[in-house]
């Protein structure tokens, strides 16, 4: 008795000490329509800067942003509260790259915010542009397989059976 709450123990303590922290998701951004960028975010940051009930600002992301100097940009996310969307800005090459309405594209408050998954359509600031920004789980488990139905392996068999008896009995012959 003695032993198995000993092993109890041990095997307890093996599991908090191999416990580590939880880390944020990495997310793949996919920007598309008459602007197209790329780039990844842990699903929680801590913004550079940040407003109430306005947004945040993240400086210097890496990622693929056509028209920037260094392929390195300054994203604002906005609150819903302001119209949503996002801007996209080449500090090193003094350049507006996108500005963007539409949804609030986080969850949380601007000082504490999680991204969210999913598609979002968006439609430039004070223009005509439309774009579509997914927003993807790189760290999410892949879809299950489809596991065949009892009923169609069960059909399967039964054809190859026929299969197989139609040829023993043509050997027969």
């Amino acid at each position: 008795m003695k032993l198995i709450k000993s092993l109890r123990n041990v095997a307890l303590a093996a599991m908090l000490f191999s416990a580590g922290v939880a880390n944020a998701a990495l997310y793949q951004f996919q920007l598309t329509g008459d602007y197209t960028a790329s780039w990844q975010l842990d699903s929680t940051v801590s913004p550079d800067a940040f407003g109430d009930d306005e947004g945040f600002i993240l400086i210097d992301v890496e990622g693929n942003f056509p028209g920037s100097l260094f392929d390195f940009a300054d994203l604002s996310f906005y609150s819903e509260a302001i119209g949503g969307g996002m801007e996209i800005l080449d500090y090193y090459g003094d350049n507006l790259l996108l500005s963007t309405d539409g949804f609030q594209l986080y969850t949380g408050s601007e000082e504490s915010p999680t991204f969210r998954l999913g598609t979002f359509a968006l439609t430039e600031y004070l223009g005509a542009g439309r774009y579509t920004l997914t927003v993807t789980d790189l760290d999410a488990p892949p879809p299950p397989v489809d596991v065949p139905e009892p009923a169609s392996a069960a059909l399967l068999l039964g054809g190859l059976g026929v299969l197989l008896a139609s040829r023993k009995r043509r050997q027969a012959k």
